[in-house]
């Protein structure tokens, strides 16, 4: 059974998030981008050692891994002999993965997130190229429209070229079907993703969301990347923030230096620690 501090309760988890400067340049392998850290955290309620919910939890996982082999996302719940035992997961793959790139970048994330969360009943982490997430409170299928990470690049000055090209490519995410989207227009890129347990309704919601985010936020930042709960979206007007093959290519020299927030349920509150890789 799930312990909890005195502090926490099981329907109030605060995420401690870890905060980390990651750099890849022109030069960086297809693989360290897909597997390069960009976010993680943890819920503080501990479960106990050798406890139903800590073999619920391996159950999930391995899941989750072997799920990674044949599909670009999928969840799962694994019930316990009680309510405090059911443990909650998915995992999602960037759309442009081949499925051994994928099920890599699933067992890596795995690996990561128990070393960032040791005997925590909840985690979260995002590589480059994929997500995984689990808890002990159900959250598949809840949306999530709270920013996660937001990084603007350096204002280039209004170029209303430029600038009109940027908000049709990222217009014209929010036309296109699936959950992965891409487009482009000359140097102009834009990537657009959703968590696979959304409805398309709400996909469009989160991606509204984001979108409209990074165009307010953003402003004229010659790249941005905006990642919220259940969706991310991210632009580059030069080129060199962001490439991506629209069948199965990859990205390559990404850059993503700070976390800004993680956010879990809004009912959530929270306690940041920062540090640098």
């Amino acid at each position: 059974m799930a312990t909890t501090s005195t502090t926490t309760t099981t329907t109030s988890l605060i995420f401690l998030c870890t905060f980390l400067l990651s750099l890849s340049s022109s030069s960086s392998s297809s693989s360290s981008s897909t597997d390069s850290f960009v976010f993680g955290g943890c819920t503080e309620q501990k479960y106990a050692p050798n406890s139903a919910y800590e073999s619920n939890l391996n159950s999930l996982l391995t899941s989750l891994v072997n799920s990674a082999t044949y599909s670009s996302y999928n969840n799962y719940t694994i019930m316990g002999s009680s309510p405090q035992d059911v443990v909650y997961g998915l995992y999602q793959c960037r759309g442009d993965l081949a499925m051994p790139d994928c099920a890599t970048c699933v067992a890596r994330a795995v690996t990561q997130v128990g070393d960032l969360c040791p005997e925590t009943c909840g985690g979260a982490l995002q590589l480059q190229g994929c997500y995984v997430k689990y808890d002990n409170i159900t959250f598949l299928g809840v949306e999530d429209k709270g920013v996660v990470l937001k990084k603007c690049g350096p204002s280039v000055g209004y170029d209303i070229e430029v600038m009109g090209r940027r908000d049709a490519v990222l217009s014209g995410l929010l036309g296109t079907g699936g959950p992965y989207r891409v487009g482009g227009s000359g140097e102009v890129q834009g990537l657009a993703q959703c968590v696979g347990d959304l409805s398309f309704g709400e996909c469009q919601d989160c991606l509204s969301q984001a979108i409209g985010r990074l165009k307010s936020d953003c402003g004229t930042a010659d790249y941005g990347d905006m990642f919220l709960g259940k969706c991310y979206a991210r632009y580059s007007t030069g080129g060199a923030h962001i490439s991506y093959k629209p069948h199965n290519g990859r990205f390559a020299r990404e850059m993503v230096n700070r976390i800004m927030k993680f956010i879990g349920d809004k009912q959530f509150s929270q306690n940041l620690n920062m540090q640098k890789d």
